[in-house]
């Protein structure tokens, strides 16, 4: 099945998907580019992303010791690694797997250095947000854990 028949347009650019993915991928927005705004995963993309800044919100507002806050940013943390996740896959995909996925790329198939570029970024945005998410849900588990909480 290609991308034509799923109704998604075809010939879609992997720079592009995978700076969307790198820019806006929390939101979901590569997802939009690729499948359409029809997507239902893309759209699933956002709601967490909006109570995990919503979360990061109310820790700048009362502090960290907010429980509802604490509890909140966690999802925003694991919505950009996943982001940055779907960034390195789109940008690493090979060229058969693209063209069967999304269509022949327009012009030119094979990415250049601004894909590698974003892979790179995705990369090392990625591994701090999961490093920096875990460590937070594990400092959260262990002072709840003795009663600090």
């Amino acid at each position: 099945m290609t991308a034509s028949d799923r109704g998604a347009p075809a010939g879609r650019s992997r720079a592009v998907a995978t700076w969307l993915a790198l820019v806006g991928g929390s939101l979901g927005v590569h997802r939009f580019y690729l499948h359409g705004i029809a997507d239902v995963v893309g759209w699933l993309h956002p709601w967490p992303t909006l109570l995990g800044t919503y979360g990061f919100w109310r820790m700048r507002e009362f502090g960290v010791d907010d429980a509802r806050g604490s509890k909140l940013v966690l999802l925003l943390g694991a919505m950009v690694a996943l982001a940055m996740l779907q960034t390195i896959v789109l940008g690493l995909t090979s060229d058969e797997r693209w063209s069967a996925r999304h269509g022949p790329a327009p012009a030119r198939s094979a990415p250049g250095w601004p894909t590698y570029v974003a892979v790179a970024l995705a990369l090392a945005i990625g591994a701090g947000a999961a490093m920096a998410t875990i460590a937070f849900a594990a400092q959260q588990y262990f002072e709840s854990s003795a009663g600090l909480r």
